[in-house]
């Protein structure tokens, strides 16, 4: 008889006094199906440990791997200084210096375009323009054409190494102009993280079971990927950021996963994830966590993965 498999999904956006979810996704083989085993709202008024809370809710339902929006590692320069390091700009990481490369090669080769014809340039700048994102949003990553004039303002600013990690630079290179498009920024590893929060998840991370996974994402990203599989559309994503429309767009999103991941919600728990963005998001997180279980991510390159356990889904692949 086959296992019972489950992951989690838990996301640390909000501030200070904001309520959390913990969203816990089980497969059933003999149903072949999912379900929505548990959404657990951990509430800032309540008198117990918050913290306690949480590992408390790991242990009771003997869970094994998790999913959160919370950087698991540190960039490569706050791990350890290399002796021979002269200053930030020339860090002697082979990671960080294969970025630096890269970074100048997409700079180089867009500099060059201009230099060829630049009369040329500037058409191909107002075509890039006229690139029409509610019909096709990732029809293009960001290094395969034109550099948009925010992507190369980006680059020109630089990698910075006791800020960034390498996974930052390759979500640049394949979401930049689509999160800015649409969420109206850009993916910094701590770029929304307070220092509370830092001492907050540095605390838990010594207090959870040892033998638990943890695996980092976004859901930023992991709507643009579920926009690319087709499973949801542009206007829904746009919708999420508006007062009136939000929790309309959030149930049609919910309601298309659920359908085409075919995961079972409970109306109440649907009810919950619809009216609030912090259950939504770890939903979401949850279900990144299913395409983890089933194999189903895209690969990232070494230089990138470097002790992030990082991953991004694709729905594209069904299993």
């Amino acid at each position: 008889m086959d296992q019972i498999k489950s992951i989690a999904g838990l996301s640390f956006g909000g501030g200070k006094k904001e309520n959390f979810f913990l969203s816990l996704l089980e497969f059933y083989p003999d149903k072949k199906r999912w379900f929505l085993k548990s959404l657990h709202q951990v509430r800032d008024e309540e008198t117990s440990d918050r913290d306690a809370i949480i590992t408390d809710w790991i242990n009771q339902y003997g869970l094994k791997e998790i999913v959160v929006d919370f950087p698991l590692s540190k960039p490569l320069c706050q791990e350890s200084c290399l002796e021979g390091c002269k200053s930030s700009r020339e860090c002697p990481r082979p990671e960080i210096s294969h970025i630096r490369v890269e970074m100048q090669e997409l700079l180089d080769e867009d500099a060059k375009r201009y230099e060829e014809n630049p009369k040329k340039y500037e058409q191909d700048r107002e075509k890039a323009l006229e690139f029409d994102y509610s019909k096709n949003l990732l029809g293009k990553n960001p290094d395969q054409h034109l550099l948009s004039r925010s992507f190369k303002r980006k680059l020109k600013k630089g990698f910075v190494p006791y800020w960034h990690r390498p996974i930052d630079f390759w979500v640049w290179k394949n979401y930049y102009d689509q999160l800015l498009e649409v969420f109206k920024s850009s993916y910094e590893s701590f770029g929304n993280v307070s220092v509370m929060l830092l001492a907050k998840m540095n605390y838990l991370l010594r207090h959870l079971p040892r033998d638990l996974c943890m695996y980092e994402s976004s859901v930023e990203i992991a709507l643009l990927e579920l926009y690319r599989a087709r499973v949801i559309n542009k206007s829904h994503l746009i919708q999420l950021f508006d007062l009136d429309l939000g929790i309309s767009a959030r149930e049609q999103i919910v309601i298309s996963i659920e359908k085409e991941m075919q995961i079972f919600i409970y109306e109440n728990d649907l009810d919950t994830i619809i009216k609030n963005p912090g259950a939504f998001d770890s939903f979401i997180l949850s279900v990144v966590g299913q395409k983890k279980l089933m194999n189903q991510l895209r690969e990232i390159p070494t230089w990138a993965s470097t002790g992030d356990n990082f991953i991004v889904p694709s729905f594209h692949l069904q299993g």
